[in-house]
């Protein structure tokens, strides 16, 4: 991806407009419903790929892919903890968001792929859903113990039958269903205008990531320092264990890409269920004021390079 992508740059235009407190301001309903598009999409192009290789070779990859996630939550919360002085609710509930995942970051890095005519595994988008879970659990768990405040009820609906899991997970299994000859009907809105509804959706995100920006001088340093140190310490985690895996180059630095990005959505639902007296406020400003622009405008292209240094150095 270039520096003049017109996908960053549409974020670029919202970040700009937010921070000098421009009235723009896309309707809900927009923003409702291309939020929508970008998850079906990249379920539906995940799924007619997961058509063409057999389930069970996937189990090693999956079960490998979780662990990560509940490792990731474990490391940051004693850096939360004891480096940031957060309190045990805060420092679990920030933690969770950087076990977990962000889709956005994700479809930005599929532009940037694409753009350079990279391959990777077609599964990512399964190893991307999976990924929400156990970082979720481990930070309730980090927040609370094994005892009976956990409502798993609520949570496991919150984690399961949230809207992103749902769109996400269902546009898989219809494009492994149907597969690429029966989408031919609805390729035009979800394939064509793909590249349009993620610059539409990145300028809202653009706009939204300037709100956080006051919660990030209110806190101080610490949060911008974890914000960025963190993910780019989860991309070596996820560099490694994909090429342990056997992933291929692309396949590996989208694993290190996914290691890196922090939740806004999947999280913050299921935290506010469970660990009501930790402070949104503070692991949004994290994982959207800060994590959330530096993947997407340097981050991308540092954790690709990366990975091919990686490759190059142990000889692939």
């Amino acid at each position: 991806m270039t520096a003049l992508d017109p996908v960053l740059l549409f974020f670029v235009l919202g970040l700009t407009a937010g921070l000098l407190r421009s009235e723009m301001r896309l309707p809900a309903a927009v923003y409702e419903l291309i939020s929508m598009l970008l998850l079906l999409t990249i379920g539906l192009k995940g799924g007619i790929e997961l058509a063409k290789q057999p389930l069970g070779a996937l189990a090693l990859q999956t079960l490998a892919v979780m662990a990560m996630g509940a490792l990731l939550p474990l490391i940051a919360f004693p850096v939360l903890r004891f480096a940031g002085h957060f309190k045990r609710a805060d420092a679990a509930s920030i933690a969770a968001h950087y076990g977990s995942v962000s889709v956005a970051t994700y479809a930005v890095a599929t532009s940037y792929f694409a753009s350079r005519q990279i391959d990777f595994e077609a599964h990512m988008p399964f190893l991307l859903a999976v990924l929400e879970i156990p970082a979720i659990v481990v930070g309730i768990l980090l927040a609370r113990g094994l005892n009976g405040e956990m409502r798993i009820g609520k949570v496991a609906h919150e984690i399961f039958l949230g809207k992103g899991i749902v769109l996400l997970v269902g546009g898989l299994l219809i494009g492994w269903a149907a597969g690429a000859e029966g989408l031919v009907s609805v390729k035009p809105l979800f394939f064509d205008l793909f590249k349009g509804i993620l610059a539409l959706f990145l300028l809202e995100m653009g706009l939204i990531t300037a709100a956080q920006f006051g919660s990030l001088r209110q806190h101080g340093l610490f949060l911008v320092l974890f914000g960025v140190g963190m993910p780019l310490f989860s991309s070596i985690i996820g560099m490694v264990l994909g090429c342990a895996l056997g992933l291929s180059p692309g396949g590996t630095a989208m694993l290190a890409i996914l290691a890196a990005s922090a939740s806004y959505i999947a999280v913050p639902a299921a935290m506010r269920i469970s660990v009501p007296e930790a402070n949104p406020t503070l692991s949004l400003a994290a994982s959207l004021g800060v994590t959330f622009p530096f993947n997407v405008l340097v981050g991308i292209p540092i954790y690709h390079a990366l990975t091919d240094h990686w490759f190059a150095f142990i000889g692939k």
